[in-house]
């Protein structure tokens, strides 16, 4: 296997130092606008099996003719979901296969956003399954963390867990701080805005995929590990829309733990309308300039990805199942936890993105050792879990179950 990542921020530095540890693959290109980044990821690994090179993720072409010039038979895509589509389209005219984090990008019901879906995550990319189907390719989309391990997750509780599920709701939590700073997100701001201010999506049985607005549906959710508890609120995100086509189940969420002072943050850059991603006319030093507010956002806070040494604590990833077993109800939480310590300390990586990162590496294994395989655009839950469990704690990062009692309890904001 020959493998090109695309992306070399935090989370495709993370890939490249867990992937080193690993014997399945001949070469890893690792590619990013910025070359010097993309050199800093190599170095780090001291591996004569990776190497770096510069491409623009946006240009489809550029990136069929690396793969093409490197001879990679895989697309890894760590970049932010503005640049899945082109990734994704290079991938299947190289006849490459192809594996994201994240999924095409939503677009907001025009006249119901609180009640309807519009264009939903991923959309853009189920559209193609029917070509990648017919030419026997593969597009595993979603194999992060959160999407990623939380859908393995419930794939393994329908397998083996449950007779009947009930409902199915994936809740992420952490405890970390970050000395110095009030407000230093720990992941990809970009991506955290898009996630928490568009319309949240829910599937239920009989219903379908349907919205609600940001924030809805409050809950506080004890995470284990001494994380402890923290409040939860329905964000949009690719487990919703990803679980219900593999997975039986009668309603699924996602909640996130952002916690109050996150959520007002977020609330004033939404009021004052700098979570945009269109362009805006600023004075600039050699006259009017066009600017993303977002990406303004994005560049004046600082890169998660160089947070480890101040964070704190630890960050979960789960899936909470509600149904029945033999006939008498069950309720579990299945999760991961990473704790910011070990993971600086082992791999010179903050927690939260290199638990990101670590799942499209176990799943990269599995499709070198033929234990996974599949056709068309696939989610993690279209493929046996156990496996992937069982060689994540192979990796040293083992998960848990917890029988669940009386663990969560709704608020009110």
């Amino acid at each position: 296997m020959r493998v090109l990542l695309v992306g070399a921020g935090g989370v495709g530095t993370a890939i490249a130092r867990i992937a080193a540890r690993r014997p399945f693959f001949d070469e890893m290109v690792v590619a990013d606008y910025d070359l010097t980044r993309a050199q800093a990821a190599v170095a780090s690994v001291g591996d004569r099996r990776f190497r770096a090179e510069r491409v623009d993720a946006s240009d489809p072409a550029a990136v069929v003719a690396l793969l093409g010039r490197t001879g990679c038979d895989v697309l890894l895509n760590a970049t932010d979901p503005r640049f899945v589509m082109p990734l994704f389209e290079a991938a299947a005219e190289a006849g490459a296969t192809y594996l994201d984090m994240a999924m095409s990008l939503s677009e907001p019901h025009p006249d119901a956003p609180y009640e309807k879906p519009g264009v939903k995550l991923g959309d853009a990319q189920f559209a193609r399954h029917e070509a990648w189907l017919g030419r026997q390719a593969l597009a595993l989309v979603g194999m992060g963390v959160e999407p990623g391990l939380s859908d393995v997750f419930a794939r393994y509780a329908a397998d083996e867990l449950f007779d009947e599920i009930d409902e199915i709701g994936v809740r992420d939590g952490a405890n970390l701080t970050v000395d110095g700073y009030e407000f230093a997100p720990s992941f990809n701001i970009w991506t955290t805005i898009e996630e928490c201010l568009n319309p949240p999506v829910v599937w239920e049985a009989g219903r379908g995929w349907f919205t609600t607005a940001p924030f809805s549906e409050p809950e506080v959710f004890d995470f284990p590990e001494g994380i402890g508890p923290v409040q939860c609120v329905n964000v949009e995100h690719e487990e919703v829309l990803l679980i219900p086509r593999w997975v039986g189940a009668r309603r699924v969420t996602f909640k996130y733990g952002l916690g109050e002072e996150f959520i007002r943050t977020l609330r004033t850059l939404h009021q004052i309308g700098l979570d945009r991603t269109d362009g805006v006319i600023v004075p600039g030093p050699a006259g009017p300039v066009t600017v993303s507010p977002r990406d303004v956002v994005a560049a004046s806070l600082p890169d998660p990805a160089t947070l480890g040494a101040r964070m704190r604590g630890k960050t979960c990833a789960g899936t909470w199942v509600r149904g029945s077993k033999d006939g008498a109800p069950r309720e579990v939480y299945l999760y991961h936890v990473v704790d910011n310590d070990w993971s600086m300390a082992e791999y010179g990586c903050q927690a939260v993105v290199w638990q990101t990162a670590i799942n499209p590496v176990v799943a990269l294994e599995l499709l070198a050792t033929g234990v996974w395989t599949g056709a068309g655009v696939l989610g993690p839950e279209a493929f046996p879990a156990q496996p992937f469990l069982d060689l994540l704690t192979g990796y040293g990062s083992p998960w848990g179950l917890r029988e669940q009692t009386g663990v969560r309890e709704p608020v009110s904001l």
